[in-house]
């Protein structure tokens, strides 16, 4: 135990007038802290290597036989008629992307108040600043007419 004392002292700035087992034990808090952070980093490292990896075992192991039928569009086993580019009303996007800031929304405030008492009044008026930007998005919508149905 003394060896692992004297071998990471030095390194993590540990006092030397304390008896070996609470010296020890600071040594491991103080490893265990440093660990945390390395975890974190690791994991995300794996994560990109797993993934990275998925990929590139795809790709070596998949049949590529390109043909003309397979270049083909599909839509429910129908051949296609005319072309299969076609131009969609702008106003889907628009109100699915309004859809999707209102949504995202509830998201943020669901916690928020739940930890409104704990937080107080700073909470309050961060969300009300939140709403205020939401409001001032929905009135451009309004006033572009991007939530008009034509």
């Amino acid at each position: 135990m003394r060896c692992f004392c004297t071998i990471f002292t030095p390194l993590f700035n540990v006092r030397f007038e304390e008896d070996h087992h609470s010296l020890f034990i600071e040594v491991l808090l103080k490893l265990k802290n440093i660990m945390g952070a390395f975890s974190i980093l690791i994991m995300l490292m794996l994560g990109i290597l797993f993934a990275g990896l998925a990929i590139g075992v795809g790709k070596i192991l998949a049949v590529n036989r390109p043909g003309g039928v397979k270049g083909e569009s599909y839509e429910c086993g129908i051949p296609t008629q005319g072309s299969t580019w076609a131009q969609f009303n702008v106003g889907y996007y628009l109100f699915s992307l309004c859809f999707l800031i209102f949504d995202v929304e509830m998201v943020f405030m669901y916690p928020w108040a739940i930890t409104l008492t704990e937080i107080g009044l700073p909470a309050l008026i961060e969300i009300f600043i939140f709403i205020l930007f939401l409001y001032m998005g929905l009135l451009y919508a309004f006033k572009k007419k991007a939530l008009r149905w034509n």
